[in-house]
């Protein structure tokens, strides 16, 4: 490290450079050598560098907060936990993506968040790869669009997840799931509802998933143009309700969801996916269907998607979720048919 003096030798925009830009450590002495500096500009670059170590303690505070659940579940003796989280269970067209990580214990990673509140691509790709680096094993499931339509949104969604887990090179201990549960999972594991933005191990699978869907909507986009999947990525935008009115559906539209089929003609209900259920077991999954809805694809809905290659305009979607209409109405009807 260079001596205070040597540092004193250099112009304030060098030193603006290495300690507020690049955050290298700041040597002893600097700050208040910058205070008594007589030089234009050493006193606004010592509050710099002050307002950098607050936001410095900010951020730790809030990555500490993020692991919570994790560092309960360390002190039980849980040694790997691994966050499960999906992307695109909204959108009108593409498949479903789960995302599986284990990070190692008391991982902090500056601007680590849930991926729906990083509205900045490149911010989410350079998350992603350094969670890659420095997982100890992720993984990403996916439920394509026929099998969306075959088993419905819901249970796809569970489909994607169960796949994320089986990929991992390592098995976790405990699994922590954003707002629902696992099925045919024999790892012991808990659902916290909005959990991408309470969880540190939920957030990086968020991120995984996404940018991971994200991607592939960009090569769909290369097939299919017209239709902006490289903007919207899929989702019930102004843009690709109107161009699925006008150009109609593509394979990779989800022929269960009322706006698809609706282009299509076809009857906006979609009914008879399982067999009768008994029905306390109906109801159960009714309910796990309505919280997991009102927790998560709210917040999916009103994304900020980017257009061309500098401006970003942000959709309010109509709150009709166009995801969940015909599977809501196929279990009320299961509903009220099993009573």
């Amino acid at each position: 490290m260079s001596s205070l003096e040597d540092l004193l030798n250099k112009s304030i925009p060098e030193l603006n450079k290495r300690f507020v830009e690049r955050r290298r450590p700041v040597p002893k002495g600097l700050l208040e050598a910058l205070d008594v500096d007589p030089r234009q500009g050493a006193k606004q670059l010592a509050r710099r560098i002050r307002e950098r170590y607050r936001e410095n303690r900010s951020e730790g505070q809030r990555l500490h907060f993020l692991l919570r659940f994790e560092i309960e579940l360390w002190s039980q003796g849980y040694g790997t936990i691994a966050g499960v989280d999906e992307a695109g269970m909204a959108p009108l067209a593409g498949p479903v993506v789960a995302g599986a990580v284990i990070l190692p214990q008391n991982y902090k990673l500056r601007g680590l968040n849930d991926s729906k509140k990083i509205l900045d691509p490149e911010k989410r790709d350079e998350l992603a790869q350094q969670i890659k680096q420095d997982a100890i094993c992720w993984s990403v499931g996916v439920a394509e669009v026929e099998e969306i339509d075959k088993i419905n949104i819901y249970h796809a969604g569970l489909l994607a997840m169960q796949r994320a887990v089986e990929g991992l090179s390592t098995k976790p201990d405990f699994i922590l799931v954003d707002a629902r549960k696992i099925p045919h999972c024999d790892t012991p594991q808990r659902g916290i509802i909005r959990g991408d933005a309470l969880s540190a191990s939920i957030a990086a699978a968020s991120i995984i998933a996404k940018t991971t869907r994200d991607a592939h909507m960009l090569e769909l986009d290369q097939i299919y143009s017209g239709y902006g999947l490289a903007s919207h990525k899929g989702y019930p935008t102004p843009e690709h309700c109107q161009a699925l009115k006008s150009l109609g559906a593509l394979p990779i539209h989800r022929r269960s969801f009322a706006r698809v089929r609706e282009a299509l003609g076809l009857d906006p209900i979609q009914t008879d996916l399982f067999p009768a259920a008994p029905v306390e077991e109906t109801l159960q999954d009714s309910i796990a269907v309505g919280e997991t809805f009102a927790a998560t694809e709210t917040l999916e809905l009103e994304e900020s998607f980017t257009v061309g290659t500098s401006d970003t305009e942000t959709f309010t979607v109509e709150r009709s979720f166009a995801a969940a209409e015909s599977f809501a109405a196929a279990e009320s009807l299961a509903v009220e048919e099993s009573l």
